[in-house]
């Protein structure tokens, strides 16, 4: 350690793709000449893609905590407290700065009880809308109220999120929370977008007159593919000449597999109406091969997939929750469409 300089321990949730590893480990990547750096965070979930090549990219040493899950669990929610705990202790950080719900609750407990200075925390979207019953989420409200009571700083990506932090949903002061939007690298976007283009069509078998449309995002319930496979059945019907592709994993993979062919909807690679493609490391050259990017979250924070699409020129269609409008305008660079209306998305889909 470096006795000379401040130092802040990061805390993510777990190590698997999206916004949040990407966030914390520009973080300490890019203030290491300033502070003295930790990144910590739990393992991803089996249906999940790692996102260990990025802080390898990066160049940064990590510290993996398995006991930090993504479920509740009362014994491994302890042993990853004593873990994070154990590691506050040797590092005697100035800052502890969580990122999302898990990391959130057990790193800023730790934090507190072991006489951290400063405590920062950032939401990476929230769960109070569309996740859980009405009883579940009243108590997810009132432990954030427990624990922004003793955070410095709340974090917001985008100035919706803490319109619901501060108003809506009543977390904290607004006083406390400051907006400080993701960053991305995105030259890569930009760059050799034909060539991209070309791999990615040819890979899967497709002609410069098809439209490609892709909705990419983990398999899960909030993120609404239904509503994607819905749109795309009925786009069918009508003889609308569509190509799709589902990018990214998660546990509701088979079910949406089975989802689709129960609408008719072929699922395969060539000749198919639809590509389940697992992750795509090579982001850039799915973007690229793209024609129309999607996106039926029913809540989002800071929507990363959209951030990409535009940098690459895309022509982006989401449903208008969260901090989508953040990112992009409607009728310039997309069209947003209320939440869960198939004949919206649907409409703005074939338009």
């Amino acid at each position: 350690m470096n006795p000379g300089k401040p130092r802040i321990l990061r805390i993510i949730n777990r190590f698997n793709v999206g916004g949040p590893t990407y966030n914390a480990a520009f973080l300490t990547k890019y203030l290491e000449d300033d502070f003295e750096s930790m990144l910590i965070g739990g393992e991803k979930q089996e249906s999940e893609a790692s996102s260990l090549y990025i802080t390898e990219n990066l160049g940064l040493t990590i510290r993996v905590i398995p006991e930090m899950t993504r479920s509740i669990g009362i014994i491994n929610d302890i042993k990853a407290y004593l873990k994070i705990s154990k590691i506050i202790k040797e590092f005697r950080p100035d800052i502890v700065h969580t990122h999302a719900s898990k990391a959130g609750a057990i790193g800023r407990i730790a934090a507190r009880r072991n006489k951290v200075p400063f405590i920062v925390h950032t939401f990476h979207g929230h769960v109070f809308e569309h996740y859980f019953g009405k009883a579940k989420t009243s108590l997810i409200m009132a432990m954030e109220r427990y624990l922004a009571s003793f955070t410095d700083r709340i974090v917001a990506i985008g100035n919706a999120q803490k319109n619901d932090l501060g108003k809506r949903f009543k977390i904290c002061s607004e006083n406390k929370i400051v907006t400080i939007p993701l960053g991305f690298e995105l030259e890569k976007f930009s760059e050799s977008v034909d060539a991209k283009r070309s791999n990615f069509r040819k890979t899967y078998s497709l002609n410069e007159n098809q439209v490609a449309v892709g909705i990419i995002g983990r398999l899960v319930p909030i993120k609404n593919h239904r509503l994607f496979i819905d749109v795309l059945s009925d786009l069918k019907m009508r003889d609308v000449p569509v190509k799709a592709f589902v990018i990214g994993d998660g546990e509701l993979k088979e079910e949406l597999i089975k989802y689709a062919r129960s609408l008719n909807l072929s699922v395969g690679v060539d000749d198919s109406d639809i590509v389940f493609t697992s992750w795509i490391k090579n982001v850039d050259e799915a973007m690229a091969g793209l024609d129309i990017v999607a996106l039926t979250s029913r809540n989002e924070g800071t929507p990363v997939s959209l951030i990409e699409a535009q940098a690459t020129g895309k022509v982006v269609i989401s449903t208008d929750v969260g901090g989508v409008k953040d990112v992009m305008s409607d009728g310039e660079s997309g069209i947003l469409c209320p939440d869960n209306d198939k004949s919206k998305f649907c409409e703005s889909l074939e338009k």
